[in-house]
């Protein structure tokens, strides 16, 4: 009985894990915090934020309330999560890692630059 409950908090984490990446890619977050919540640029870092605090701030963007004039665009994002997905984004973006090595946005620099373009 330990096993399968065991088993079924597993699939069921790695079911709601799914789901909120897919919603974070199909809301296009990624294209502002990055692949895995790492922050670009004026974008704050999500990744590994606590979760209480991720909640709070979803719920504070809820509200219509940001620390930002960047923030305001993200209003409409929370608003369109319902509570429980609002939970598990939280929980989704505290538990985010990076795969891979921080340099892979860093853009390759030569003094002669290219062109002018």
């Amino acid at each position: 009985m330990k096993k399968l409950f065991i088993l079924t908090t597993l699939l069921y984490f790695s079911y709601a894990n799914s789901e909120m990446e897919a919603l974070y890619l199909q809301n296009g977050c990624n294209g502002c915090h990055g692949m895995y919540g790492e922050g670009m640029g004026a974008s704050p870092r999500l990744q590994g934020i606590r979760e209480d605090i991720l909640l709070r701030r979803l719920k504070d963007l809820q509200k219509g309330k940001t620390r930002s004039a960047f923030g305001t665009i993200m209003i409409s994002f929370a608003k369109a999560l319902d509570e429980n997905q609002t939970r598990e984004m939280a929980k989704y973006l505290s538990n985010l890692k990076t795969d891979v090595d921080d340099e892979r946005y860093e853009i390759e620099y030569t003094p002669a630059g290219d062109g002018g373009s």
